[in-house]
């Protein structure tokens, strides 16, 4: 019994120390992603900023191509062809909007800066790209006949808020609920993170194949990201009868997966 009490308040102090140093320490990874995010979006013709692509219908006609090029579309995804196959990487890197790019971008900054210091950076670079790569190929199979686009990094940060709830379960997380009048309330991850997940996938039963959420490839990265910790990290995750850090967060309807027309 002694043993088994020095256990859990050794691995109690480590996750202490933990979540403790990622406050200080920056994280460089989940940082480089979403500048890298933005970048790409500004100089593309989603933006809307750069007048080499026009306006109008010329403006709408280069943001199809670019969907086009480097987005998913499930019906070329099993053809074989090497291009196509790189796509759910591409696509990861590629937003369809402002909103659908600082969605993103804000779950990514808020979640992703304490899962990375607990991966470690190599760790956690190849876990974000390879969740994200398989929860596009999932939805692509759902809907292996769709000629629809799917840009957007969704499902790698789904896959992020899954391994968050798996590692820090009693982060306190600050939501603000649009039926409750945006009133501030705070709950721990599991309360949280669950009931979006929920929500993504009573919406994926209720979605179709045309433009919109691809709430599926939530879904998928959600569920890899839970398991992939709980493999990687079992006996060593969360803390142990405390409350956990605060983390604070705007309740969008999370990352999104978008079909582009």
């Amino acid at each position: 019994m002694i043993g088994d009490r020095n256990a859990v308040a050794l691995r109690t102090a480590r996750a202490l120390r933990a979540v403790r140093a990622v406050r200080a320490v920056p994280a460089p990874v989940t940082s480089a992603l979403i500048v890298l995010c933005c970048l790409i979006f500004v100089v593309g013709p989603a933006a809307g900023l750069d007048p080499a692509y026009g306006t109008g219908e010329r403006l709408l006609l280069a943001q199809r191509a670019y969907f086009r090029r480097w987005g998913v579309i499930p019906a070329e995804l099993f053809t074989g062809a090497p291009r196509a196959a790189l796509t759910p990487a591409t696509a990861l890197f590629v937003h369809g909007s402002w909103v659908h790019l600082l969605g993103n971008m804000l779950f990514l900054y808020v979640f992703g800066a304490m899962t990375e210091e607990r991966m470690g950076r190599l760790q956690f670079t190849l876990f974000y790209v390879g969740c994200g790569y398989l929860a596009l190929l999932g939805y692509a199979a759902a809907h292996a006949a769709s000629g629809q686009t799917l840009v957007g990094a969704s499902g790698a940060i789904s896959a992020v808020l899954g391994a968050f709830l798996y590692l820090f379960p009693r982060a306190r997380v600050t939501s603000l609920f649009p039926f409750l009048f945006f009133l501030p309330l705070r709950f721990p991850a599991w309360v949280v993170l669950p009931f979006w997940a929920a929500l993504q996938w009573l919406a994926a039963g209720r979605s179709t194949q045309g433009p919109g959420v691809a709430y599926l490839a939530h879904v998928v990265g959600f569920g890899l990201g839970f398991a992939y910790a709980w493999v990687r990290f079992g006996g060593t995750a969360g803390l142990p009868g405390g409350s956990g850090p605060r983390v604070k967060v705007t309740p969008a309807p999370a990352s999104e997966g978008e079909n582009q027309p």
